[in-house]
Protein backbone atom coordinates (compact mmCIF):
# COMPACT_ATOMS: atom_id res chain seq x y z
CA UNK A 1 0.00 0.00 0.00
CA UNK A 2 1.37 3.57 -1.25
CA UNK A 3 -0.40 6.59 -0.28
CA UNK A 4 0.75 8.42 -3.47
CA UNK A 5 -0.83 5.84 -5.62
CA UNK A 6 -3.90 5.73 -3.19
CA UNK A 7 -4.12 9.73 -3.94
CA UNK A 8 -4.29 8.96 -8.01
CA UNK A 9 -6.83 6.20 -7.14
CA UNK A 10 -9.03 8.79 -5.33
CA UNK A 11 -8.44 12.08 -8.44
CA UNK A 12 -8.76 8.88 -11.02
CA UNK A 13 -11.67 6.54 -10.54
CA UNK A 14 -15.43 6.50 -9.75
CA UNK A 15 -16.69 4.53 -7.16
CA UNK A 16 -20.11 2.80 -6.41
CA UNK A 17 -19.56 2.86 -2.96
CA UNK A 18 -17.85 5.29 -0.39
CA UNK A 19 -17.49 4.14 3.68
CA UNK A 20 -16.28 6.58 6.38
CA UNK A 21 -14.15 5.14 9.27
CA UNK A 22 -10.92 2.73 8.82
CA UNK A 23 -11.58 0.49 12.37
CA UNK A 24 -12.96 -3.19 12.24
CA UNK A 25 -16.48 -2.22 10.79
CA UNK A 26 -15.09 0.14 8.01
CA UNK A 27 -12.53 -2.33 7.10
CA UNK A 28 -14.78 -5.19 6.62
CA UNK A 29 -17.55 -3.18 4.77
CA UNK A 30 -14.52 -2.00 2.64
CA UNK A 31 -13.53 -5.57 1.67
CA UNK A 32 -16.59 -6.90 1.35
CA UNK A 33 -17.53 -4.21 -0.90
CA UNK A 34 -14.87 -4.64 -2.77
CA UNK A 35 -14.61 -8.36 -3.15
CA UNK A 36 -18.14 -8.20 -4.23
CA UNK A 37 -16.91 -6.08 -7.24
CA UNK A 38 -18.06 -2.72 -6.47
CA UNK A 39 -15.53 0.29 -6.78
CA UNK A 40 -15.04 0.89 -3.16
CA UNK A 41 -13.12 4.01 -1.29
CA UNK A 42 -12.34 3.91 2.13
CA UNK A 43 -11.74 7.19 4.18
CA UNK A 44 -10.67 7.16 7.76
CA UNK A 45 -9.66 10.79 9.55
CA UNK A 46 -7.18 9.50 11.43
CA UNK A 47 -5.66 5.86 11.36
CA UNK A 48 -6.98 2.62 10.83
CA UNK A 49 -7.64 1.43 14.21
CA UNK A 50 -6.55 4.24 15.76
CA UNK A 51 -9.62 4.61 18.15
CA UNK A 52 -11.95 1.31 19.57
CA UNK A 53 -10.14 -0.87 16.97
CA UNK A 54 -6.96 -1.23 18.87
CA UNK A 55 -8.32 -1.50 22.16
CA UNK A 56 -9.80 -4.66 22.38
CA UNK A 57 -9.28 -7.45 24.90
CA UNK A 58 -7.92 -9.11 21.80
CA UNK A 59 -9.93 -12.07 21.84
CA UNK A 60 -12.08 -13.49 18.68
CA UNK A 61 -15.19 -15.15 20.82
CA UNK A 62 -18.77 -16.22 21.37
CA UNK A 63 -19.30 -14.31 24.41
CA UNK A 64 -19.60 -16.45 27.28
CA UNK A 65 -21.60 -13.80 29.43
CA UNK A 66 -24.23 -13.69 26.94
CA UNK A 67 -24.82 -17.01 27.02
CA UNK A 68 -25.48 -16.45 31.18
CA UNK A 69 -27.78 -13.51 29.68
CA UNK A 70 -29.80 -16.20 27.52
CA UNK A 71 -28.81 -14.44 24.03
CA UNK A 72 -28.63 -16.98 21.79
CA UNK A 73 -28.75 -16.02 18.77
CA UNK A 74 -25.55 -13.65 19.52
CA UNK A 75 -23.76 -16.29 20.91
CA UNK A 76 -24.23 -18.32 17.78
CA UNK A 77 -23.25 -15.49 15.10
CA UNK A 78 -20.40 -15.18 17.09
CA UNK A 79 -19.21 -18.51 17.30
CA UNK A 80 -19.71 -19.04 13.74
CA UNK A 81 -17.96 -16.12 13.03
CA UNK A 82 -15.01 -16.89 15.28
CA UNK A 83 -14.38 -20.37 13.35
CA UNK A 84 -14.66 -18.44 10.37
CA UNK A 85 -12.03 -16.24 11.45
CA UNK A 86 -9.10 -18.68 12.51
CA UNK A 87 -9.55 -20.53 9.30
CA UNK A 88 -9.28 -17.18 7.04
CA UNK A 89 -6.62 -15.76 8.59
CA UNK A 90 -4.55 -17.89 11.23
CA UNK A 91 -1.72 -15.98 11.10
CA UNK A 92 -3.11 -13.36 13.48
CA UNK A 93 -6.01 -15.43 14.96
CA UNK A 94 -5.46 -18.39 16.73
CA UNK A 95 -7.28 -20.73 19.55
CA UNK A 96 -6.38 -20.20 23.33
CA UNK A 97 -7.62 -22.51 26.22
CA UNK A 98 -9.24 -20.51 29.04
CA UNK A 99 -9.70 -22.05 32.64
CA UNK A 100 -12.39 -20.77 35.09
CA UNK A 101 -10.87 -21.75 38.44
CA UNK A 102 -13.61 -23.60 40.95
CA UNK A 103 -13.50 -22.47 44.55
CA UNK A 104 -17.05 -23.54 44.80
CA UNK A 105 -18.61 -27.46 44.86
CA UNK A 106 -21.59 -25.87 42.50
CA UNK A 107 -19.45 -24.22 40.52
CA UNK A 108 -18.04 -27.31 38.74
CA UNK A 109 -21.64 -28.41 37.29
CA UNK A 110 -22.98 -24.75 37.30
CA UNK A 111 -19.67 -23.41 34.56
CA UNK A 112 -19.49 -27.22 33.44
CA UNK A 113 -22.54 -27.45 31.72
CA UNK A 114 -22.45 -23.97 30.36
CA UNK A 115 -19.75 -24.39 28.84
CA UNK A 116 -20.92 -27.70 27.41
CA UNK A 117 -23.73 -25.56 25.86
CA UNK A 118 -21.23 -23.32 24.46
CA UNK A 119 -19.24 -26.11 22.67
CA UNK A 120 -22.67 -27.62 20.96
CA UNK A 121 -23.35 -23.97 19.52
CA UNK A 122 -20.18 -23.89 18.05
CA UNK A 123 -21.12 -27.11 16.00
CA UNK A 124 -18.64 -27.83 13.61
CA UNK A 125 -16.37 -24.91 14.12
CA UNK A 126 -15.78 -25.98 17.63
CA UNK A 127 -12.00 -25.21 18.58
CA UNK A 128 -11.99 -27.99 21.15
CA UNK A 129 -14.24 -29.46 23.89
CA UNK A 130 -14.54 -28.27 27.43
CA UNK A 131 -13.93 -30.01 29.92
CA UNK A 132 -13.64 -30.60 34.47
CA UNK A 133 -10.38 -30.25 35.90
CA UNK A 134 -9.17 -31.53 39.03
CA UNK A 135 -7.01 -29.32 41.84
CA UNK A 136 -3.55 -30.59 39.93
CA UNK A 137 -4.22 -30.25 36.42
CA UNK A 138 -5.05 -27.17 37.33
CA UNK A 139 -2.03 -25.94 38.84
CA UNK A 140 -0.59 -27.43 35.85
CA UNK A 141 -2.48 -25.36 33.57
CA UNK A 142 -2.11 -21.74 35.28
CA UNK A 143 0.39 -22.48 38.39
CA UNK A 144 0.07 -18.65 39.64
CA UNK A 145 -3.93 -19.24 40.17
CA UNK A 146 -4.91 -18.41 44.07
CA UNK A 147 -4.65 -21.82 45.65
CA UNK A 148 -6.09 -21.04 48.64
CA UNK A 149 -9.28 -22.77 48.64
CA UNK A 150 -9.12 -24.33 45.22
CA UNK A 151 -10.95 -27.11 43.84
CA UNK A 152 -10.03 -27.38 40.54
CA UNK A 153 -11.17 -25.98 37.03
CA UNK A 154 -13.37 -25.76 33.95
CA UNK A 155 -11.10 -25.56 30.64
CA UNK A 156 -12.95 -24.37 27.46
CA UNK A 157 -11.72 -22.78 24.20
CA UNK A 158 -11.80 -19.76 22.42
CA UNK A 159 -9.52 -17.56 20.10
CA UNK A 160 -7.00 -14.37 20.11
CA UNK A 161 -5.73 -12.10 18.02
CA UNK A 162 -3.50 -9.01 17.25
CA UNK A 163 -6.51 -6.35 16.71
CA UNK A 164 -4.74 -3.61 15.30
CA UNK A 165 -2.73 -6.22 12.89
CA UNK A 166 -5.91 -7.63 11.57
CA UNK A 167 -6.71 -4.38 10.89
CA UNK A 168 -3.88 -3.98 8.84
CA UNK A 169 -4.48 -7.28 7.55
CA UNK A 170 -7.79 -6.12 6.07
CA UNK A 171 -7.11 -2.93 4.73
CA UNK A 172 -4.10 -4.38 2.65
CA UNK A 173 -7.12 -7.02 1.70
CA UNK A 174 -9.47 -4.69 0.23
CA UNK A 175 -5.93 -2.96 -1.73
CA UNK A 176 -5.37 -6.45 -3.12
CA UNK A 177 -9.07 -6.72 -4.24
CA UNK A 178 -8.88 -2.78 -6.14
CA UNK A 179 -10.03 -0.78 -3.28
CA UNK A 180 -9.23 2.31 -2.52
CA UNK A 181 -8.10 3.31 1.63
CA UNK A 182 -6.54 6.53 2.71
CA UNK A 183 -5.90 7.20 6.48
CA UNK A 184 -5.43 10.91 7.84
CA UNK A 185 -8.20 11.88 5.84
CA UNK A 186 -11.45 13.44 7.20
CA UNK A 187 -14.65 14.01 5.98
CA UNK A 188 -16.06 17.82 6.53
CA UNK A 189 -19.43 17.27 4.60
CA UNK A 190 -21.63 14.70 3.23
CA UNK A 191 -22.95 15.89 -0.66
CA UNK A 192 -26.48 15.70 -1.36
CA UNK A 193 -28.08 15.42 -4.84
CA UNK A 194 -32.40 15.77 -5.15
CA UNK A 195 -31.76 15.16 -1.37
CA UNK A 196 -29.97 11.79 -1.75
CA UNK A 197 -26.45 11.46 -0.14
CA UNK A 198 -24.14 10.58 -3.10
CA UNK A 199 -20.94 11.35 -2.07
CA UNK A 200 -18.41 13.14 0.64
CA UNK A 201 -16.25 16.45 1.00
CA UNK A 202 -12.93 15.35 2.21
CA UNK A 203 -9.81 16.74 3.50
CA UNK A 204 -6.56 15.45 3.58
CA UNK A 205 -4.87 16.12 6.91
CA UNK A 206 -1.58 16.33 6.18
CA UNK A 207 -1.69 19.12 3.24
CA UNK A 208 -5.04 20.97 3.97
CA UNK A 209 -6.39 20.06 0.54
CA UNK A 210 -10.28 19.12 -0.03
CA UNK A 211 -11.77 17.49 -2.53
CA UNK A 212 -15.33 16.24 -3.50
CA UNK A 213 -15.16 12.79 -4.27
CA UNK A 214 -19.21 10.78 -5.47
CA UNK A 215 -20.18 7.06 -5.57
CA UNK A 216 -23.67 5.57 -5.14
CA UNK A 217 -23.72 5.00 -1.38
CA UNK A 218 -21.97 6.34 1.58
CA UNK A 219 -21.67 3.85 4.26
CA UNK A 220 -20.96 5.73 8.16
CA UNK A 221 -18.66 3.43 9.92
CA UNK A 222 -16.95 5.53 12.43
CA UNK A 223 -17.75 3.48 15.66
CA UNK A 224 -18.11 5.76 18.28
CA UNK A 225 -18.51 8.76 16.22
CA UNK A 226 -20.93 7.28 14.42
CA UNK A 227 -23.57 10.23 15.61
CA UNK A 228 -21.55 12.65 14.26
CA UNK A 229 -21.84 11.13 10.96
CA UNK A 230 -25.49 11.12 11.21
CA UNK A 231 -26.08 14.66 12.47
CA UNK A 232 -23.90 15.68 9.05
CA UNK A 233 -27.24 14.05 7.26
CA UNK A 234 -29.89 15.40 9.73
CA UNK A 235 -29.02 17.56 12.89
CA UNK A 236 -32.30 17.22 14.28
CA UNK A 237 -31.23 13.16 14.62
CA UNK A 238 -31.54 10.92 17.92
CA UNK A 239 -28.04 10.15 19.68
CA UNK A 240 -28.39 6.34 19.98
CA UNK A 241 -24.36 5.47 20.52
CA UNK A 242 -23.51 5.09 24.27
CA UNK A 243 -19.61 5.18 24.54
CA UNK A 244 -18.72 2.61 27.31
CA UNK A 245 -15.04 2.94 28.23
CA UNK A 246 -13.11 -0.65 28.62
CA UNK A 247 -9.30 -0.43 30.12
CA UNK A 248 -6.71 -2.96 30.25
CA UNK A 249 -3.46 -3.08 31.94
CA UNK A 250 -0.45 -5.68 30.71
CA UNK A 251 1.48 -6.99 33.00
CA UNK A 252 4.71 -9.10 32.19
CA UNK A 253 4.39 -12.60 31.25
CA UNK A 254 5.38 -14.45 34.43
CA UNK A 255 2.32 -13.12 36.16
CA UNK A 256 0.58 -16.01 34.04
CA UNK A 257 3.39 -18.69 33.66
CA UNK A 258 1.75 -20.19 31.16
CA UNK A 259 -0.11 -20.32 27.71
CA UNK A 260 -3.25 -20.68 29.18
CA UNK A 261 -5.55 -17.88 30.28
CA UNK A 262 -7.98 -17.72 33.20
CA UNK A 263 -11.51 -15.75 33.22
CA UNK A 264 -12.93 -14.59 35.96
CA UNK A 265 -16.37 -15.47 36.12
CA UNK A 266 -17.74 -12.91 38.12
CA UNK A 267 -16.08 -9.27 39.24
CA UNK A 268 -17.76 -6.35 41.47
CA UNK A 269 -19.35 -5.21 38.68
CA UNK A 270 -21.01 -8.08 37.68
CA UNK A 271 -18.74 -8.39 34.53
CA UNK A 272 -16.18 -11.29 33.77
CA UNK A 273 -12.53 -10.30 34.18
CA UNK A 274 -10.00 -12.20 31.68
CA UNK A 275 -6.40 -12.32 32.27
CA UNK A 276 -4.57 -13.40 28.95
CA UNK A 277 -1.26 -14.29 27.88
CA UNK A 278 -0.56 -11.37 24.91
CA UNK A 279 2.55 -11.29 23.23
CA UNK A 280 4.65 -12.46 25.33
CA UNK A 281 3.02 -10.24 28.03
CA UNK A 282 -0.24 -11.24 30.31
CA UNK A 283 -2.70 -8.55 29.60
CA UNK A 284 -5.60 -8.03 32.18
CA UNK A 285 -9.44 -6.83 31.55
CA UNK A 286 -11.46 -5.04 31.89
CA UNK A 287 -13.95 -2.28 32.89
CA UNK A 288 -16.84 -0.84 31.50
CA UNK A 289 -17.81 2.53 32.44
CA UNK A 290 -20.42 4.72 30.45
CA UNK A 291 -19.08 7.96 29.13
CA UNK A 292 -20.95 11.29 28.40
CA UNK A 293 -18.75 12.07 24.78
CA UNK A 294 -16.74 9.43 22.52
CA UNK A 295 -13.12 10.23 22.79
CA UNK A 296 -10.88 9.15 20.29
CA UNK A 297 -7.94 9.09 22.59
CA UNK A 298 -9.37 8.41 26.12
CA UNK A 299 -7.55 7.09 28.79
CA UNK A 300 -7.69 5.03 31.85
CA UNK A 301 -9.22 6.53 35.42
CA UNK A 302 -7.21 5.60 38.72
CA UNK A 303 -10.73 3.48 40.09
CA UNK A 304 -10.68 1.19 36.69
CA UNK A 305 -6.80 0.89 36.99
CA UNK A 306 -7.71 -0.06 40.98
CA UNK A 307 -10.64 -2.22 39.89
CA UNK A 308 -8.82 -4.56 37.64
CA UNK A 309 -5.96 -5.10 39.85
CA UNK A 310 -8.36 -6.06 42.88
CA UNK A 311 -10.31 -7.96 40.64
CA UNK A 312 -7.12 -9.91 39.51
CA UNK A 313 -5.83 -10.35 42.40
CA UNK A 314 -8.75 -12.67 43.83
CA UNK A 315 -7.45 -15.21 41.46
CA UNK A 316 -4.05 -14.93 41.05
CA UNK A 317 -1.38 -16.59 43.71
CA UNK A 318 1.21 -13.48 43.11
CA UNK A 319 -0.87 -9.84 42.78
CA UNK A 320 -0.24 -7.72 40.58
CA UNK A 321 0.79 -4.28 42.30
CA UNK A 322 0.77 -0.61 40.22
CA UNK A 323 4.44 -1.22 40.14
CA UNK A 324 4.17 -4.08 38.00
CA UNK A 325 1.91 -2.25 35.28
CA UNK A 326 4.09 -2.20 31.86
CA UNK A 327 1.19 -0.15 30.13
CA UNK A 328 -2.10 0.35 30.75
CA UNK A 329 -4.82 1.64 27.65
CA UNK A 330 -8.34 2.85 27.01
CA UNK A 331 -10.74 2.06 24.24
CA UNK A 332 -14.84 2.73 24.01
CA UNK A 333 -17.57 0.48 22.67
CA UNK A 334 -20.05 1.81 20.56
CA UNK A 335 -22.69 0.46 22.06
CA UNK A 336 -26.56 1.45 20.49
CA UNK A 337 -29.28 2.21 23.03
CA UNK A 338 -32.59 1.84 21.50
CA UNK A 339 -35.80 2.09 23.68
CA UNK A 340 -35.02 3.63 26.77
CA UNK A 341 -31.67 4.26 29.18
CA UNK A 342 -29.85 1.29 30.50
CA UNK A 343 -26.49 0.36 32.14
CA UNK A 344 -23.97 0.16 29.15
CA UNK A 345 -22.91 -3.57 30.80
CA UNK A 346 -26.28 -4.65 30.05
CA UNK A 347 -26.84 -3.17 26.34
CA UNK A 348 -26.75 -5.88 23.76
CA UNK A 349 -23.43 -6.21 21.99
CA UNK A 350 -25.54 -6.82 18.69
CA UNK A 351 -24.85 -4.50 15.62
CA UNK A 352 -27.33 -2.31 14.41
CA UNK A 353 -27.79 -1.03 10.40
CA UNK A 354 -29.79 2.08 9.74
CA UNK A 355 -30.94 3.58 6.35
CA UNK A 356 -31.44 7.32 6.81
CA UNK A 357 -34.05 9.26 4.72
CA UNK A 358 -31.23 10.51 2.25
CA UNK A 359 -29.97 7.34 2.16
CA UNK A 360 -26.84 7.16 4.71
CA UNK A 361 -26.19 3.62 5.74
CA UNK A 362 -24.75 3.35 8.91
CA UNK A 363 -23.64 0.72 11.03
CA UNK A 364 -23.15 1.19 14.51
CA UNK A 365 -22.66 -1.33 17.53
CA UNK A 366 -21.13 -5.34 17.30
CA UNK A 367 -17.65 -6.37 18.29
CA UNK A 368 -14.56 -7.26 16.38
CA UNK A 369 -15.90 -10.73 16.15
CA UNK A 370 -18.49 -10.27 13.76
CA UNK A 371 -16.97 -8.03 11.65
CA UNK A 372 -17.59 -10.03 8.95
CA UNK A 373 -21.10 -10.63 9.09
CA UNK A 374 -22.05 -6.86 10.18
CA UNK A 375 -19.99 -5.96 6.95
CA UNK A 376 -22.30 -8.66 5.11
CA UNK A 377 -24.84 -6.85 6.70
CA UNK A 378 -24.42 -3.47 5.66
CA UNK A 379 -23.48 -4.28 2.43
CA UNK A 380 -26.72 -5.62 1.77
CA UNK A 381 -28.33 -3.17 1.95
CA UNK A 382 -26.08 -0.64 0.83
CA UNK A 383 -26.40 -2.51 -2.38
CA UNK A 384 -30.51 -1.75 -2.13
CA UNK A 385 -29.88 2.12 -1.23
CA UNK A 386 -27.53 2.22 -4.58
CA UNK A 387 -29.70 0.70 -6.92
CA UNK A 388 -26.40 -1.27 -7.42
CA UNK A 389 -26.20 -4.99 -8.98
CA UNK A 390 -26.47 -7.42 -7.09
CA UNK A 391 -24.10 -9.72 -6.18
CA UNK A 392 -23.11 -12.32 -3.90
CA UNK A 393 -20.87 -11.82 -0.42
CA UNK A 394 -17.35 -13.68 -0.71
CA UNK A 395 -15.86 -13.04 2.67
CA UNK A 396 -16.87 -16.25 4.12
CA UNK A 397 -14.57 -18.22 2.26
CA UNK A 398 -11.96 -15.34 1.45
CA UNK A 399 -8.21 -15.94 2.98
CA UNK A 400 -7.55 -12.61 4.26
CA UNK A 401 -4.36 -10.94 3.21
CA UNK A 402 -0.95 -13.27 4.36
CA UNK A 403 -3.11 -16.24 4.75
CA UNK A 404 -0.72 -19.25 5.28
CA UNK A 405 -1.39 -22.75 6.69
CA UNK A 406 -1.17 -22.98 10.32
CA UNK A 407 0.75 -26.59 9.70
CA UNK A 408 2.66 -24.33 7.26
CA UNK A 409 6.36 -24.84 7.86
CA UNK A 410 7.51 -21.49 6.50
CA UNK A 411 5.25 -20.33 9.29
CA UNK A 412 6.87 -22.24 11.90
CA UNK A 413 9.70 -20.98 11.06
CA UNK A 414 8.98 -17.28 10.78
CA UNK A 415 9.10 -17.01 14.30
CA UNK A 416 8.59 -13.27 15.74
CA UNK A 417 7.81 -12.07 12.29
CA UNK A 418 4.46 -14.56 11.70
CA UNK A 419 2.24 -12.01 12.02
CA UNK A 420 3.14 -10.92 8.51
CA UNK A 421 1.90 -14.38 7.49
CA UNK A 422 2.95 -15.20 4.47
CA UNK A 423 4.77 -12.52 3.78
CA UNK A 424 7.38 -13.12 6.16
CA UNK A 425 9.86 -13.76 3.88
CA UNK A 426 9.17 -11.01 2.04
CA UNK A 427 9.95 -8.93 4.80
CA UNK A 428 12.64 -11.29 5.86
CA UNK A 429 13.95 -10.70 2.50
CA UNK A 430 13.91 -6.75 3.52
CA UNK A 431 15.56 -6.78 6.78
CA UNK A 432 18.61 -8.82 5.38
CA UNK A 433 19.42 -6.14 2.94
CA UNK A 434 20.91 -3.66 5.07
CA UNK A 435 22.30 -5.10 8.72
CA UNK A 436 21.36 -1.91 10.37
CA UNK A 437 17.39 -3.48 9.73
CA UNK A 438 17.93 -6.23 11.92
CA UNK A 439 19.02 -4.39 15.05
CA UNK A 440 16.75 -4.43 18.00
CA UNK A 441 14.68 -1.10 18.39
CA UNK A 442 14.83 -1.61 22.17
CA UNK A 443 16.30 -4.48 24.62
CA UNK A 444 12.61 -4.83 26.01
CA UNK A 445 10.62 -5.07 22.64
CA UNK A 446 10.03 -8.06 20.19
CA UNK A 447 10.72 -5.93 16.70
CA UNK A 448 13.43 -4.82 14.67
CA UNK A 449 14.17 -1.62 13.14
CA UNK A 450 13.37 -2.32 9.71
CA UNK A 451 10.04 -3.37 10.59
CA UNK A 452 9.04 0.43 11.14
CA UNK A 453 10.94 1.27 7.43
CA UNK A 454 8.56 -1.96 6.17
CA UNK A 455 5.65 -0.33 8.00
CA UNK A 456 6.01 3.04 6.26
CA UNK A 457 7.17 1.65 2.41
CA UNK A 458 4.23 -0.90 2.50
CA UNK A 459 1.61 -0.49 5.33
CA UNK A 460 0.51 3.61 5.24
CA UNK A 461 2.33 4.22 8.91
CA UNK A 462 2.37 8.26 8.36
CA UNK A 463 3.00 8.76 12.09
CA UNK A 464 5.46 7.52 14.83
CA UNK A 465 2.34 6.45 16.80
CA UNK A 466 1.51 4.47 14.07
CA UNK A 467 4.41 2.76 13.80
CA UNK A 468 5.07 2.23 17.78
CA UNK A 469 1.26 1.99 18.62
CA UNK A 470 -0.48 -0.34 15.55
CA UNK A 471 2.49 -1.43 13.35
CA UNK A 472 4.03 -2.60 16.00
CA UNK A 473 2.44 -2.87 19.52
CA UNK A 474 5.63 -1.33 21.18
CA UNK A 475 3.41 1.41 23.05
CA UNK A 476 1.01 -1.44 24.37
CA UNK A 477 3.35 -4.31 25.55
CA UNK A 478 5.79 -1.75 27.44
CA UNK A 479 4.79 2.07 27.40
CA UNK A 480 8.64 2.97 28.45
CA UNK A 481 10.15 0.77 26.34
CA UNK A 482 8.53 2.66 23.20
CA UNK A 483 8.90 6.13 24.74
CA UNK A 484 12.80 5.68 25.17
CA UNK A 485 12.68 3.83 21.27
CA UNK A 486 10.70 7.08 20.16
CA UNK A 487 13.41 9.10 19.18
CA UNK A 488 14.65 6.27 17.02
CA UNK A 489 11.31 5.94 15.09
CA UNK A 490 10.61 9.27 14.67
CA UNK A 491 14.39 9.85 12.73
CA UNK A 492 13.19 6.40 10.63
CA UNK A 493 9.98 8.43 9.61
CA UNK A 494 11.62 11.54 8.67
CA UNK A 495 14.29 9.68 6.65
CA UNK A 496 11.46 7.52 4.68
CA UNK A 497 8.81 10.63 4.18
CA UNK A 498 11.78 12.90 3.18
CA UNK A 499 10.95 15.01 6.08
CA UNK A 500 13.43 17.21 7.84
CA UNK A 501 14.18 17.51 11.53
CA UNK A 502 11.77 19.49 12.18
CA UNK A 503 9.26 17.22 11.42
CA UNK A 504 10.86 14.23 13.11
CA UNK A 505 10.77 16.54 16.39
CA UNK A 506 7.47 17.60 15.80
CA UNK A 507 6.14 13.72 15.42
CA UNK A 508 8.20 12.77 18.31
CA UNK A 509 6.59 15.56 20.91
CA UNK A 510 2.90 14.15 19.25
CA UNK A 511 3.84 10.99 20.03
CA UNK A 512 5.10 11.31 24.09
CA UNK A 513 1.74 13.37 24.44
CA UNK A 514 -0.14 10.09 23.87
CA UNK A 515 1.99 7.94 25.42
CA UNK A 516 2.08 9.42 28.33
CA UNK A 517 -1.65 8.48 28.78
CA UNK A 518 -0.35 4.42 28.73
CA UNK A 519 1.66 4.83 31.61
CA UNK A 520 0.17 4.05 35.10
CA UNK A 521 -1.07 7.58 37.02
CA UNK A 522 1.91 8.59 39.64
CA UNK A 523 -0.35 8.80 42.42
CA UNK A 524 -1.91 5.12 41.78
CA UNK A 525 -1.65 3.50 45.24
CA UNK A 526 0.60 1.06 45.97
Amino acid sequence: MNRNDMLRALARDRFDVIVIGGGASGLGVAVDSQTRGYRTLLLEQDDFAKGTSSRSTKLVHGGVRYLQQGNIALVLEALRERGLLCRNAPHLVQPLAFIVPRYRWWEGPFYGVGLKVYDVLAQSLNLAPSRLLDYAETIERIPNVEKEGLLGGVVYHDAQFDDARLAVCLARTAVDYGATVLNYFRVTRLLKEDGIVRGVEAEDVETGSRVEVHARVVVNATGIFSDAIRAMDDESVERVVAPAQGVHIVLEASFLARDTAIMVPKTDDGRVLFVIPWLDRALVGTTDVEMKVPELEPTARIDEIEFILRNAARYMERDPKPGDILSVFAGQRPLVRMGGMQETKKISREHVVETSRSGLVSIMGGKWTTYRKMAEDTLDDAVQVGGLAERKCVTEELRLHGWLSPGDAALAASGELRMYGSDAPRVEAFLAEDAARRERLHPRLPYRVGQLRFAVRHELARTVEDLLSRRTRSLVLDARAAIEAAPKAAAILADELGRDGAFAQSELDRFLDVAGGYLPPAELRE
